[in-house]
């Protein structure tokens, strides 16, 4: 018995007047990302028929907000171009970085399991999405169990991204933190093609320093101790590493 699609919900826009919709098709079929994002090892098939759930795309600029913590949770959000950070405003006022996206990554899990959004996700640089709207992709994932496999895996790989910061924030000391964050950084910038040594930040020191619990002067410190140390080249937001493996040193004795 063939079953009806439930129909797409209404995009709420209202959220920051700036945010562009794109009526283009985006295909997973013939994205470059498709192997990186949410398809991860279907069949053209099972894409052609995933493609049905992306009726548009989201422009958001620089400094403008994709959704905030309390928003209804109608959609996820596939990095098409660009980076994002999430964050959640502290007792204090100040906000808390709680990770950063790029392209082939996917936003607003988090709103998952009570329908709210429980985070802001803000464009660190112009960027667009893919809006897939998570009712019919529960339904399709009903359909195909390789797409409900999938998503199990994208799920996983979060739980084990927030274990990592755990253990970050529990055990290491600031220059440990801080060379665990740039070899993970440059590993997913070299899985999407970029090199694995050159590398220009999109977020700031502050950010960084918010994401791995330390102060803007101990970052400011620990990387100029790298650069002394000839482990990186620092000019301004553009870093070089020059001994990679002394990075994986410090990580090494970290976890051991």
């Amino acid at each position: 018995m063939t079953q009806t699609v439930p129909p797409t919900p209404a995009l709420d826009t209202a959220v920051s007047p700036t945010l562009r919709l794109e009526p283009l098709k985006a295909a997973c079929s013939t994205c470059n990302l498709r192997e990186l994002c949410l398809p991860v090892g279907m069949s053209n098939d099972q894409l052609e028929r995933l493609d049905t759930l992306i009726a548009t795309r989201r422009t958001v600029p620089r400094g403008e907000t994709l959704f905030r913590a309390g928003d209804n949770f109608l959609s996820l959000f596939a990095v098409r171009t660009g980076f994002f950070k999430t964050c959640v405003s502290s007792e204090d006022g100040r906000d808390q970085v709680t990770g950063f996206q790029m392209s082939g990554e996917l936003l607003g899990l988090d709103g998952i399991g009570t329908d709210r959004h429980t985070c802001d996700a803000v464009a660190l640089e112009d960027s667009t999405v893919c809006v897939i709207h998570y009712q019919q992709l529960e339904h399709l994932s009903h359909e195909i169990t390789d797409l409900q496999r999938v998503f199990h895996k994208i799920m996983s790989r979060e739980i084990v991204r927030d274990h990592g910061v755990m253990l970050l924030l529990g055990s290491m000391r600031a220059e440990e933190r801080l060379a665990a964050f740039l070899l993970n950084l440059t590993q997913r910038l070299h899985m999407r093609g970029y090199s694995q040594s050159a590398v220009i930040l999109r977020m700031t020191r502050e950010e960084i320093g918010s994401y791995l619990g330390l102060k803007l002067e101990t970052v400011s410190r620990t990387f100029s101790k790298f650069q002394d140390e000839g482990i990186l080249e620092v000019k301004q937001r553009q870093i070089r590493i020059l001994e990679q493996d002394a990075l994986k040193r410090l990580v090494n004795s970290a976890t051991c």
